[in-house]
């Protein structure tokens, strides 16, 4: 994945989106349904009606991104609202890219070691 710079804050579009959309459309989608600048340095993320694609959308300074993934086997976990944003950090964007649960994360156990 590629390093989003420090500040940067995820959002992740509740819904289902259409995936036919490319940067102009997704661009008025974060206008008018989020709400927010897709302007302003931040990561928007869609997901579409079947679940195993997703575009992220940012502004890097110099010119509009667009990013797809689609997963090979599998689903994308979304939030079940039908509208509004989620707040996502990095690590939760990395997890939800890789196709884990970033909703509930197992972290490993380790005993403590016998000194």
């Amino acid at each position: 994945m590629i390093a989003l710079p420090t500040g940067t804050r995820v959002w992740l579009a509740a819904g289902v989106t259409d995936m036919r959309k490319g940067m102009d459309g997704l661009s008025a989608l974060v206008q008018t349904t989020l709400a927010r600048d897709p302007f302003a340095g931040h990561v928007f993320v869609f997901r579409g009606r079947r679940g195993d694609q997703v575009k992220l959308l940012w502004w890097s300074g110099d010119g509009m991104n667009l990013y797809v993934k689609r997963l090979e086997r599998g689903r994308f976990v979304w939030p079940q609202a039908e509208s509004g944003a989620v707040h996502l950090s990095a690590a939760q964007l990395s997890m939800l890219l890789e196709g884990i649960d970033w909703r509930h994360p197992a972290r490993t156990w380790q005993p403590q070691r016998a000194v």
